[in-house]
């Protein structure tokens, strides 16, 4: 069955794009919650003028977005953990600290957009994806270094911009 998505959904498309789907999906759930149409004639010339409305929209989002992208490439996150043997810290540095880190910076990421498929467990340097518009990431630099004993520093994060 071929429907006209109303909504951008997950792993089924984005708003606007004309989808094949199994016809009890988009007749039992995509349908009735108003998720996409049936692809008739009056259906689609109604979708174009949108299409293109949405489109417009878009581009200037992500015109905005391409700065906030640039300033993110440029950040380098520090970390001072303890660590033992090979370099193996105690505990780990994870989205929620590397989000909390992004925070104080003045940068408002969700979570959810910090694409680390698993916490940081060792020391050295990582490039961290964050997801800001769409299909567009970032390259978050994250340092894991070796906390000094000396320091007493609290392991929060630093920030250089």
């Amino acid at each position: 069955m071929k429907v006209i998505l109303k909504q951008d959904i997950e792993n089924v498309g984005r708003k606007g794009d004309i989808v094949d789907v199994a016809s009890g999906f988009g007749r039992n759930y995509l349908i009735p919650r108003k998720l996409a149409l049936r692809v008739t004639p009056s259906n689609m010339n109604m979708i174009e003028i949108e299409r293109r409305a949405l489109k417009k929209k878009w581009e200037k989002e992500r015109e905005s977005y391409q700065a906030l992208i640039r300033r993110l490439n440029e950040v380098t996150l520090t970390f001072p953990r303890k660590a033992g043997e090979k370099d193996m810290i105690f505990g780990s540095v994870s989205a929620s600290d590397i989000k909390d880190a992004l925070d104080r910076l003045g940068f408002e990421i969700e979570k959810k957009r910090i694409v680390l498929d698993e916490p940081i467990k060792r020391l050295g340097h990582y490039t961290v994806p964050v997801k800001v518009f769409h299909d567009d990431k970032a390259a978050l630099r994250v340092e894991v270094r070796k906390e000094e004993e000396a320091a007493g520093e609290e392991g929060g994060g630093e920030a250089k911009e």
